[in-house]
Formats: structure tokens, sequence, C-alpha cells
């Protein structure tokens, strides 16, 4: 990896994955997986990681992020919402770790400085982080596409012409993170 510096992280809504809960046990694996491939970046030199914040993996990925640089981490985390108030019909609970995102994060900023009036919007936010990004990090399975492909789109155009990296995380991924924590915890399902 080349000068890479910047990466972008993004992936499915909560709704896409069964996810209905923010104490779905299905999110702390998600959570694991994450954090394996961020920390690999952030020793391959990565300083940067972009969300625009959204519910489901992004949020998820800032909170892992946020874990991280407590723990003395070399990672900055930007989040790039692509609206002001894009938060006002999400679920309290979801509400409230945005909130924490926002408070934590290095960067903060809406693309454009109104609230939402159009989905051009959320097509320009993927514009514009792919833009700022040397690279992508992506919760993603070709069997099961939903809302990451917006992004992948933009992302895949920048790859052909450009030193741009994709990684994708994949189910087959996930269900490694989930033995993983299962050797670790063998009552981690069972747990409330």
């Amino acid at each position: 990896m080349n000068q890479t510096r910047v990466f972008a992280v993004t992936g499915y809504k909560p709704n896409e994955l069964g996810i209905f809960s923010v104490k779905h046990p299905g999110i702390e694996i998600i959570k694991h997986t994450l954090r394996s491939r961020i920390i690999q970046l952030i020793q391959e030199g990565v300083e940067w990681f972009l969300v625009s914040g959204q519910p489901g993996v992004e949020l998820w990925a800032a909170e892992v992020l946020l874990q991280l640089k407590n723990e003395d981490y070399p990672a900055k985390l930007g989040v790039l919402m692509p609206f002001l108030e894009q938060e006002a019909r999400w679920p309290e609970p979801v509400k409230q770790s945005y909130y924490d995102v926002l408070a934590k994060a290095d960067f903060v900023e809406a693309i454009t400085k109104r609230p939402y009036e159009h989905p051009a919007q959320l097509r320009q936010k993927n514009d514009f982080i792919v833009r700022k990004a040397d690279g992508l990090l992506v919760i993603y399975d070709e069997e099961s596409p939903g809302s990451p492909e917006y992004f992948l789109g933009p992302a895949r155009r920048k790859a052909e012409h450009s030193d741009f990296t994709i990684i994708t995380i994949n189910r087959f991924d996930i269900d490694l993170a989930a033995q993983e924590v299962m050797e670790q915890d063998p009552d981690y399902w069972a747990h409330p």
C-alpha cells in the first residue's frame, strides 16, 4: 500500500443485516471484525478514517475507532455527514451513539450545510468522501447488495484510474470473527 493515509469506512445499515436493537449480539461480532482490519490499516500507515456517521457499519466503525484512540492507537476520525440533522428520525439509542461519536471525533462537518432536501445529497456524500480518501474499507457481500453499492460505485470508478484501495469484509470474514469471539467466550450468544 503506497502512501495510503485516509480510508473511508462503510457498509450495511442495521436493518439490512437483520439488526433491530442496539443490544443485538451481532454488533459486537461486526465491531470485532472492523477492529482487526482497522488495526491492520493503522499499522500500514493509515492516519485518518472517514465515515458519514449513518447507523450501522459506519457508526459502529466510528465507535471502534474511538475505542482504539483511547488505547493510544494513532488514528483520527472524521465524520462527514451528508446534511445537517441527519439523525432527526433515528431511534433515541442510535442518536445517543451518534452524538457521542460527534463529540469525540477529530473532525466533524456537514457536506451540504442544510437539512435533507433530496436523495442527491446522499450521492454527493459518497462522491465527496471517496474523493477525499485513498481507500475504502467496506462490509459488503456480492450476494447481498444493498446500501454499500452506492459507495462502491464511485470507489470502483476511482480505483480504475488511481491507486485507490478497496478492502472488502464479507460474510466469511464475519463468520471467522464470530468463531474467534466464540473461542474467547463460549457463552457469548447466551449473554443477554
